[in-house]
């Protein structure tokens, strides 16, 4: 595989949870071994596979697993549960033979408690390591250094008896923040990240990146109205400090040295405008920032189009990424279809495919989405999620567990997952939603995957054209332009139940036929006096212009 320096402008990013994708050992829990015997799913080079150009992996790093991988114990190597750096080489050498590149998250705001550097800090106020995290006395007539919050509930502060002092974590106490200030922390993340690259990664996703500098003096901040405790605050103390930007620089120029490499940040609250501020090409900027807003809107074009515009205007003419699922997140057909039955689920979930793989941007799509799968039912006694289990009452931090239900491959008991127990239950619909009957189904979700992805990739107006909306005020349906030289193609997206008959605000010269559709042949014509177009029931439809 050669890199070149903008694949992620092209392709199709899949995020893959690996302890919910494919176990080896039988161990109940997947690992880098099951990954690599299910690769060719991902990308065997055919259409016959889905097609995604980048993988990108959630934490594998040594944990204790409070918070399931996010609370890392050390940057450098791979947890045993998930396998060795020896089987990671070799997961990245499998991947480039399929043209497939690897995308790390990097967790560098926090470390575990558990971590070596963590031990040394609170050994001493005097150790070396002390000044690597955030450690405060109470301010004068108060109990903690200031009135920040945790996210998960309660103060930011944790007291440490040995030594006298608080530490800050922005998550659970077994997450201490580390102190960015210090010189030699940013020294130790930047050679870890080398590390990674060295080892062929291709790229990293930022973990809450814009949390990482606070504010010198620790002021309090100020307090506004809200339900949960958290957002109590405006976190103009804790996060979005300028000097982060000196950080960005450094970080892309380390990436930078080796063409084809990129990065994409979560941001941790805040606007699209907040998100726009770190994304670009200039030195100090990621190269993409996720903008969540997105995927928190209802199943309506209206509210989904105007947030596709504010993202387009905000950017600027930067590069946007977009995501309708991730391990955060209840899972997309049971937002937007749950409940409903099984073939309206299908419809939706490929409405929701065509949306995410048609617009101007860089597609993510989450473990199983290929599939439709939905959250599974996970009981209290099974829950795995330590933020959810401690604080979903006090935070109103539910649990997300559903979402992160193994992978469902085929209809044996362990849906091809695992010879063992699975760490998490199945979603109730395993044995009849699965890769295996998806595949053998030309009209199955999993088809219509396949089917949008590798049209993507070929065609110049979807996967690097601009988008233009047809529709000013939609109603059921959503209707937009993608444009590259010598290429149209008419993107029309039924969100309803119902037959939808529109007509766009202006007409489209020249002849319409259909390139790809849920419930067209290739080269109908549909598109009438340049502007009329009827569609059925949740259908997507794609027309192409005939030269």
């Amino acid at each position: 595989m050669t890199p070149t320096d903008d694949w992620w402008r092209h392709g199709v990013i899949y995020q893959v949870y690996p302890r919910s994708f494919a176990d080896s050992d039988g161990d109940g829990t997947g690992d880098l071994r099951g990954l690599i015997s299910r690769l060719d799913h991902l990308n065997d080079g055919t259409p016959d596979s889905l097609g995604v150009d980048a993988i990108w992996l959630s934490p594998i790093y040594p944990s204790p697993g409070r918070d399931l991988g996010y609370d890392v114990s050390d940057h450098t190597t791979v947890d045993p549960l998930f396998g060795s750096l020896d089987v990671f080489d070799e997961l990245v050498r499998e991947c480039h033979r399929r043209g497939i590149r690897v995308v790390l998250d990097l967790v560098m705001n926090h470390t575990s408690d558990e971590h070596p550097w963590f031990r040394a800090s609170r050994s001493s106020r005097e150790d070396p390591k002390r000044d690597w995290y955030i450690w405060r006395s109470a301010t004068a007539g108060r109990n903690y250094p200031n009135n920040w919050r945790s996210f998960f509930g309660g103060s930011a502060w944790e007291w440490d008896a040995p030594t006298g002092q608080f530490y800050l974590h922005t998550f659970l106490r077994e997450q201490p923040d580390l102190n960015w200030r210090n010189p030699e922390v940013v020294t130790a993340m930047l050679e870890m990240v080398r590390g990674w690259l060295e080892r062929g990664v291709d790229g990293f996703r930022l973990d809450v990146f814009n949390a990482f500098y606070k504010h010198a003096d620790l002021p309090d901040n100020p307090r506004r109205l809200a339900w949960r405790a958290y957002d109590r605050q405006h976190h103009v103390h804790d996060k979005n400090r300028p000097e982060l930007f000196d950080f960005l620089r450094r970080f892309r120029s380390l990436l930078d040295e080796k063409p084809g490499r990129m990065s994409v940040g979560e941001l941790f609250g805040g606007t699209p405008r907040d998100a726009a501020a770190y994304s670009g090409q200039a030195a100090d900027r990621l190269h993409m920032v996720f903008n969540f807003r997105f995927l928190q809107q209802p199943w309506r074009p209206a509210a989904i189009q105007r947030t596709v515009l504010e993202w387009e205007q905000v950017l600027r003419g930067e590069w946007p990424c977009w995501v309708l699922g991730n391990h955060d997140q209840p899972r997309l057909v049971t937002r937007y279809a749950g409940g409903r039955p099984a073939a309206e689920q299908d419809a939706v979930a490929k409405v929701a495919a065509t949306l995410l793989l048609t617009l101007r941007g860089t597609p993510f799509i989450y473990y199983g989405e290929e599939i439709g799968m939905q959250d599974a039912r996970v009981p209290r006694s099974r829950m795995r999620d330590t933020p959810a289990t401690r604080f979903s009452r006090i935070a109103g931090f539910p649990s997300r567990d559903p979402c992160r239900s193994p992978m469902q491959w085929d209809d044996s008991p362990a849906a091809g997952f695992t010879a063992g127990e699975p760490w998490l239950p199945f979603a109730a619909d395993h044995a009849t939603r699965n890769v295996a009957r998806q595949a053998a189904d030309p009209g199955s979700v999993l088809s219509w995957y396949r089917r949008l992805i590798w049209a993507r990739r070929a065609s110049p107006a979807l996967h690097e054209g601009t988008f233009r909306p047809l529709l000013r005020r939609p109603t059921a349906v959503m209707a937009y332009l993608r444009e590259a030289a010598g290429q149209r193609v008419l993107v029309a997206l039924n969100f309803s139940a119902g037959t939808a008959r529109l007509e766009l605000d202006e007409p489209l010269g020249g002849t319409w036929t259909a390139c790809l559709g849920t419930h067209a042949e290739s080269g109908d014509s549909r598109l009438r006096g340049g502007r009329r177009l009827e569609l059925a029931p949740y259908e997507a439809l794609l027309l192409e212009e005939q030269s």
